[in-house]
């Protein structure tokens, strides 16, 4: 693989985690195809193991809470390519709030991932995601 395929991939890969976390706080559940692979496996301790984008897309719909806004933010993104599947991690701070007011929970977690190639772009295949703290204000 060339290094400038190698690039525009990671490029992609890094585009993909902030489209999710966009997904995620503007609650755009129909786009949820434009971040998840069809076959797309989500585990995390509130779902528990969730398979295929209607069942991830059923439990984050369940998550809404009226009034209630998010803020996710994305770092310290790592990826490991490997022809057209890399596996991807990064850490996430979540910001809970109200219109106009500071936020009322925060938390910190740490998404390990399987992304994959498909002909519409990177998606995401394999997302476990690990909560490292919480804090209620």
């Amino acid at each position: 693989m060339s290094t400038d395929a190698l690039i525009a991939d990671r490029i992609e890969i890094a585009d993909l985690f902030a489209r999710f976390a966009r997904l995620l706080d503007e609650e755009r559940w129909e786009d949820a195809d434009a971040v998840f692979a069809d076959d797309v496996v989500v585990q995390s301790p509130r779902g528990g193991e969730l398979r295929g984008i209607e069942k991830v897309v059923g439990f984050m719909r369940q998550g809404e809470v009226e009034g209630q806004h998010a803020q996710h933010t994305t770092t310290d993104l790592l990826v490991d390519i490997d022809g057209d599947q890399a596996a991807a991690s990064a850490n996430s701070l979540v910001y809970y709030y109200r219109d106009g007011q500071a936020p009322h929970f925060t938390g910190g977690l740490r998404q390990i991932c399987t992304v994959v190639r498909t002909p519409a772009g990177w998606r995401l295949r394999r997302v476990r995601i690990t909560p490292a703290w919480t804090r209620e204000n």
